[in-house]
């Protein structure tokens, strides 16, 4: 059997993460125009790979090839927000009543230690945002591991990329970060409580006020 060549894979993977953090941090701002020959240079790399990684981000909705143009970070409507907020209360809520039916202690336990980060990360006299998001994040995808669907939680990844996007504009609403721990404490207390009515309806309640403060 031929030897099978997996590095052209990898490159364009890693060239996509690289492009994918930059525009996650703000320095491939929403609308710019991105100059491959530019990026290709930097990354020591052929437009080839280049090429490929951006069809991965623009199949994630974080790009947008434009025709004769070439490829734009993307600019994320209200619209766009509603939309993308809607469906992960939809999949992440009922993602929250099968954990406060079917988790173990052991599971709940390792929520309890999330959100306690999450409690330290937003200390009034010293919020760390970049913390908190990083671990809200981190909280979310546990809880959608322990509800145990796989399909849910592609639908889910692929729907949080779109929703970072415009995650630095809730971030800068006064008082946001107090609002989403209390929203956490009482989603926490519902789980504990194998309450999956409340916990459907606590996570519901996060998303809503987390579009009300995104747009």
């Amino acid at each position: 059997m031929a030897d099978i060549s997996l590095a052209p894979r990898a490159l364009y993977e890693e060239v996509a993460e690289l492009l994918r953090q930059r525009i996650f941090s703000r320095e491939l701002e929403p609308g710019s125009w991105i100059d491959e020959l530019k990026i290709a240079e930097a990354y020591g790399i052929s437009r080839t790979p280049l090429r490929e990684a951006l069809k991965v981000l623009a199949a994630e909705g974080l790009v947008t090839m434009k025709v004769r143009r070439g490829a734009y970070v993307t600019e994320v409507s209200e619209r766009d927000l509603c939309d993308v907020y809607h469906l992960l209360s939809l999949l992440e809520s009922d993602a929250a009543g099968v954990v406060a039916t079917s988790a173990t202690d052991e599971q709940l336990q390792e929520l309890q230690q999330l959100h306690e980060e999450l409690e330290r990360a937003a200390q009034p006299k010293k919020v760390d945002r970049e913390l908190f998001f990083a671990v809200n994040e981190r909280f979310h995808m546990r809880l959608l591991e322990i509800a145990n669907n796989r399909w849910r939680d592609q639908m889910v990844a692929d729907l949080r990329k779109v929703m970072k996007l415009n995650r630095h504009n809730s971030l800068l609403k006064s008082g946001r970060i107090q609002e989403s721990l209390q929203e956490h404490r009482a989603l926490m207390t519902a789980l504990q409580s194998r309450n999956p009515d409340q916990s459907q309806k606590r996570m519901r309640e996060h998303f809503e006020n987390g579009l009300e403060a995104a747009t």
